[in-house]
């Protein structure tokens, strides 16, 4: 079943400018699909000069402003090699928003610990900025010039903790040290002072990023009882839940099924994902 509301618009640059090494910010002009993002969704963008390629490509909104939205993407081939050449004023083809996206938190609920690696930061922001609940974001890099969105999301009053698996920025190690260090041993946003026992496993884990991330936040979520929801990062061809090609397994009332992640997801109950297909 596709999305009840997805457009599509040829949509103007506003803006596509580096951020750091091999990442760009992009902004389009695109109203109608600004108007209904929600966190966690994606846009199936198409890029006119790559004339022999079909397919279009998926990418995380990362911000929405008015009529705009943006989007963080690396330039790992060669259709983000082509967009990262193209200039405002240019026209690209947009579907969206695609997908199934993050549950809002609410205010006075679960202290939400976001957690993402590289441009899984993307997927996190929208969700940080509409969340009445302030909580904690864990990013993850192999190095500095990989974490992103530092800033804004410290402007928007969240705690953000850092780790580089080189040591250059924030704590050595994975993304899921400082989680863990978190979880076991809780302190206030601020951190001040320990929060209160009934306090401590009052959290809700939200996580986009390589799927041996994902795999971890998702064992530490069953190890700890929390709650979390993770966005899969698969291939996709469609977006649109035609091609069957981004399905992934999950638990079903019969045993288990495959689900798209273009349309069923790409954010998912981590309490229902099968990370291998039971034999």
């Amino acid at each position: 079943m596709l999305n009840a509301v997805m457009l599509e618009q040829t949509v103007k640059i506003v803006s596509n400018e580096r951020d750091t090494d091999l990442y760009f910010r992009l902004v389009v002009r695109a109203p109608q699909i600004a108007l209904l993002v929600q966190p966690g969704q994606f846009a199936h963008i198409r890029i006119p000069p790559l004339r022999d390629a079909l397919l279009r490509r998926p990418f995380s909104v990362y911000q929405v402003n008015g009529e705009t939205f943006s989007i963080l993407y690396k330039t790992v081939g060669k259709g983000t090699e082509v967009l990262s050449r193209m200039s405002p004023g240019d026209e690209l083809s947009a579907i969206g928003p695609l997908g199934h996206g993050f549950t809002v938190p609410q205010r006075g609920g679960e202290t939400p610990l976001l957690v993402a690696g590289g441009y899984g930061m993307a997927a996190m922001y929208l969700l940080a900025q509409r969340s009445p609940q302030k909580g904690i974001v864990f990013v993850g890099g192999r190095r500095r010039l990989d974490i992103l969105c530092e800033k804004e999301f410290q402007a928007i009053g969240w705690d953000v903790r850092v780790a580089t698996e080189d040591g250059s920025h924030g704590e050595k190690g994975l993304v899921t040290q400082p989680l863990l260090a978190e979880i076991r041993n809780p302190t206030r946003c601020d951190g001040a002072t320990a929060r209160r026992e009934s306090e401590i496993r009052n959290y809700k884990l939200f996580a986009c990023g390589p799927t041996p991330m994902l795999k971890a936040v998702c064992k530490i979520a069953v190890e700890f009882n929390v709650p979390a929801e993770i966005s899969a990062d698969e291939h996709m061809c469609c977006g649109v839940g035609v091609c069957l090609t981004c399905v992934i397994p999950v638990k079903a009332c019969d045993g288990w099924e495959y689900q798209r992640t273009c349309t069923e997801g790409p954010v998912f109950d981590s309490r229902n994902v099968l990370w291998e297909v039971p034999g």
